[in-house]
């Protein structure tokens, strides 16, 4: 088990049902997080040590369910699996699979008719994907590392996101939150500014 702490306006982590760690020790939130951490960070050094090709990430419906199970898989065995349940936020589930893939046809028409500058594009990419909310957990982290693999794939600098974004102490956090709920009403000003700051 772990301890019951919750996170505003984080999915939270009550089922620890899938838990592919030792079943025989009983773990907390920290050192959940701690594994998912060192999962997170093998995925992140193959794809921002250097730039990602297309064939390495070609942001096709397939690889944004691959990139959380190499994100998550260690840990949990429903990484990469789409979720078949509701939660708080995030599209109703019937609907998952349906939006992921409107998602990779709508960047590549941003793409090929040069809709947004990149910086925008990674932002509409990581808003979507939070907003469409397709796992278990890991949504937030997961639509981070998307937007990164994108804007280092074109040249650009990732986002120097604080990946503990939603402890209370963090500083980015209300503007986080904030940017993402603006996104939600259209207006993706703030995130934008947010993400091109934080390069």
């Amino acid at each position: 088990m772990r301890d019951s702490t919750k996170i505003a306006d984080a999915t939270p982590l009550d089922d620890i049902s899938g838990l592919k760690l030792d079943t025989s020790k009983v773990y907390t939130i920290d050192e959940i997080y701690f594994y998912e951490a060192k999962n997170i960070t093998k995925a992140t050094i193959k794809y921002l040590s250097s730039i990602p090709s297309k064939k390495l990430a070609p942001f096709s419906f397939e690889w944004l369910i691959q990139l959380h199970s190499e994100m998550f898989g260690d840990v949990w065995s429903w990484a990469g699996i789409l979720r078949q349940v509701e939660l708080s936020i995030g599209v109703k589930a019937y609907m998952v699979g349906t939006e992921l893939k409107k998602l990779v046809d709508d960047l590549a028409y941003w793409e090929e008719n040069k809709s947004f500058d990149t910086i925008e594009i990674a932002s509409r990419l990581h808003h979507r994907a939070v907003q469409i909310h397709p796992f278990l957990n890991g949504n937030g982290r997961w639509s981070r590392l998307l937007a990164n693999i994108y804007l280092k794939q074109n040249g650009l600098q990732p986002t120097k996101w604080n990946e503990n974004l939603l402890a209370k102490e963090n500083r980015q956090r209300e503007n986080y939150i904030e940017a993402l709920k603006l996104a939600d009403l259209g207006d993706y000003t703030k995130l934008i500014k947010l993400q091109a700051n934080l390069l």
